[in-house]
Order: C-alpha cells, then sequence, then structure tokens
C-alpha cells in the first residue's frame, strides 16, 4: 500500500534521481523536475518532464529507495511512463470482439466458438432412433417382412433397412444434418438484428405508405421466423433482398400508387351518309362555279 508522504531522504535527492535520468536518457531528452510521488515506504519516483519528439505528455520516472534506519539512497528503476496528457494507443480489444459485420473479406476464415449461445447440438446422423418409430430398423424389417409374404419373395433377399427409411436420409432431406444448428438464443438475436435495421422503427418505414405484410414483392420464408420476417424481392427498394420485417414498409410497396393505363384514342369514324359538294377547280375565278357532286364523279 502507497505511503501519502514521501520518504523525506528520498524525496530530497532530486540531484541523484536527475543525474540517473541524464546518464540513461541523455542530457536533452530530460526536462525540469514535475515531483516526487510515494510508490511505498522509503520508495519515492521522481518525475522529469519528457523532451523527446513525439513523446509528448510523458515524463521519465526515477524510483529510488533506502533501507531501513538507512541513510545511503539507492537507485532502483528508470523508466518512460505516460502522463495526464499523454498520447496513448487505444485499449487492445481481442479479434472476436473488435470483429464488426462485413469485416469478413474474400478468403478469410472465422472460426466459430465452441460453446458459442448462438448455436446448439444439430443431428449429424449417429442416433440411434427408438424402435417404435417409423425409421427404426425393427420397423423397417416388419415392413419388408410383410412387402415379402405379399410378393412371394423370402424376406433374407430383402436389405436390412432402405436408404430412403433411415433417419440420417429423412433429416439430409429436411435440412437437419448439420452438426450444428441455430438456437434459440440465436433465432432471438438475428431477429433483433433485422428489427433495428428493416424494422418499424427504421425512418423509411415511418414515412412508407404501407408495411411490407401486404406488399406484393415480400417472399415469405421457412421456420418460425415466417411469423415476423420475409425477404424483399423489388429492386427498387432500399431493402432489395434483405430480411426485412412485415412491420417494415418503403416508398416502393407494390399498392402504394398504382400507376392508371396509357388512355387509348377512340378509333376513328367514317360517315358515309352524308355528301360533301367539293369544287373540281378550286384555282378557277368566275361567275359559275362548278358544283358537281362528288357522286356523280364516279360515272363519269
Amino acid at each position: 500500500m502507497r505511503s501519502r508522504t514521501p520518504d523525506r531522504l528520498c524525496a530530497e535527492a532530486v540531484d541523484l534521481a536527475l543525474e540517473a535520468a541524464v546518464e540513461a536518457f541523455g542530457e536533452k531528452a530530460v526536462g525540469e523536475h514535475l515531483g516526487a510521488v510515494a510508490e511505498a515506504d522509503r520508495v519515492v519516483t521522481h518525475l522529469f518532464d519528457c523532451r523527446e519528439a513525439g513523446y509528448r505528455g510523458w515524463r521519465w520516472a526515477v524510483t529510488l529507495t533506502r533501507a531501513s534506519r538507512a541513510k545511503a539512497i539507492t537507485l532502483d528503476e528508470t523508466v518512460l511512463v505516460p502522463g495526464p496528457e499523454a498520447v496513448l494507443a487505444p485499449e487492445w480489444v481481442p479479434w472476436s470482439e473488435r470483429l464488426r459485420p462485413g469485416d469478413l473479406g474474400p478468403g478469410d476464415l472465422l472460426p466459430t466458438e465452441a460453446e458459442d449461445l448462438r448455436l446448439e447440438t444439430g443431428f449429424s446422423g449417429e442416433d440411434v432412433p427408438p424402435p417404435n418409430s417409423p425409421v427404426s430398423e425393427e420397423m423397417a424389417e416388419l415392413v419388408e417382412a410383410e412387402d415379402a409374404d405379399v410378393s412371394g419373395g423370402p424376406p433374407a433377399s430383402l436389405p436390412m433397412a432402405p436408404t430412403v427409411g433411415t433417419i440420417a436420409a429423412v433429416a439430409e432431406e429436411i435440412g437437419m444434418a448439420r452438426p450444428r444448428v441455430l438456437s434459440r438464443y440465436g433465432l432471438h438475436v438475428a431477429a433483433d438484428r433485422w428489427e433495428d435495421e428493416y424494422g418499424p422503427k427504421a425512418p423509411m418505414a415511418q414515412a412508407a405508405p404501407a408495411q411490407c405484410v401486404s406488399c406484393g414483392f415480400l417472399v415469405p420464408i421457412a421456420g418460425s421466423l415466417r411469423q415476423a420476417f420475409g425477404v424483399c424481392a423489388n429492386e427498387f427498394s432500399p431493402a432489395d433482398g434483405r430480411v426485412v420485417s412485415l412491420a417494415y414498409g418503403c416508398g416502393a410497396h407494390s399498392e402504394a400508387a398504382v400507376m392508371p393505363k396509357t388512355p387509348r384514342p377512340a378509333p376513328p369514324v367514317l360517315d358515309e351518309t352524308a355528301v360533301e359538294p367539293l369544287p373540281l377547280h378550286p384555282d378557277r375565278h368566275g361567275s359559275v362555279e362548278d358544283t358537281t357532286p362528288a357522286e356523280e364523279l364516279g360515272h363519269s
């Protein structure tokens, strides 16, 4: 435990501490004396300003000590220590805590901890199903024997258990043949992350005319998460290809603003009942105009 009051003899030995600092670091690097700090009983550290370029705010620390009932001062150590205004490197953080989404690049490998809370043990195909299971060997033999009785062939000629009837084959068909699967905690963490990025509280969703639950571009997903999430398939949406909450929304909603159809012009109307007289020679200027009806021109 540090003593509140520095040892008097060690605290007064400023010249000895300065001489040790100059000998260790050089005269140009050692600045003025900044004070003394009690480290323990009869152990005092003298601080000197560091004049080295690039070490602004750092201090040279020279620790002195003496034995009990002795007046001779002994040099303990000389080191460079940071001061209150020293420029320090950020605190080291393990890579597992320093990694951020998007840091993984092509060729990078991201190891997963053996006790990752986001995962739990899946089905590896080594588990033996119970005897009354539809995919157990006992049930498979029974089915094969019944088939053999109907067909007249001996049961020994049939395979022991068909491949399609094994529990490993069924697990692989429904996507369970994995060493580890997503745990309930992993599902909740993923749902919270998707909800924060593409959820109802996002600024885009706050200004949207409708929610994704009624959008025609929403693609449902499988599993329990389909009750709250889907995948956006609108290339003009900011969430295209992303997992979005059903309560999310954007201006690219399929029913937000339906464009009206282009109006088509009416078909032309041909009136064949009326007769319109036309002059044959409009360039002539006479008192008598040729007003021969158009229908008479067809007989000339």
